[in-house]
């Protein structure tokens, strides 16, 4: 079992900043390729379990940065250049199979964090 606690949202003008954390229990983190969805079902960005197969929604390429740090058992999104429409809750996920992820199926999801970009 994984629990999955995201934190880092917030409101911020358009052309900001944030950066997204998502803290995983248990001992197998390093096992799971984990994701970043938002409003529950939109892909934004997959990371394999060891953090060299990354994968990221054509809508936020060049603006967003997923990586992970095993040692701390957490994954980050760094959303840079933010946009209006990047306004949305962020959920991480996880699944042992990174192909999966990229098409949208995890098993663990945290509750989500809200990110409000106003223009």
């Amino acid at each position: 079992q994984v629990q999955l606690v995201e934190s880092g949202g917030g409101l911020v003008q358009a052309g900001g900043s944030l950066r997204l954390s998502c803290a995983a229990s248990g001992r197998t983190f390093s096992s799971y390729s984990m994701a970043w969805f938002r409003q529950a079902r939109e892909l934004v960005a997959v990371i394999s379990r060891t953090g060299d197969t990354i994968y990221y929604a054509d809508s936020v390429k060049g603006r967003f940065t997923i990586s992970r740090d095993n040692a701390k058992n957490t994954v980050y999104l760094q959303m840079n250049s933010l946009k209006p429409e990047d306004t949305a809750v962020y959920y991480c996920a996880g699944k042992l199979g990174y192909r999966d992820l990229t098409r949208g199926l995890y098993d663990y999801r945290g509750q989500g964090t809200q990110v409000t970009v106003s223009s």
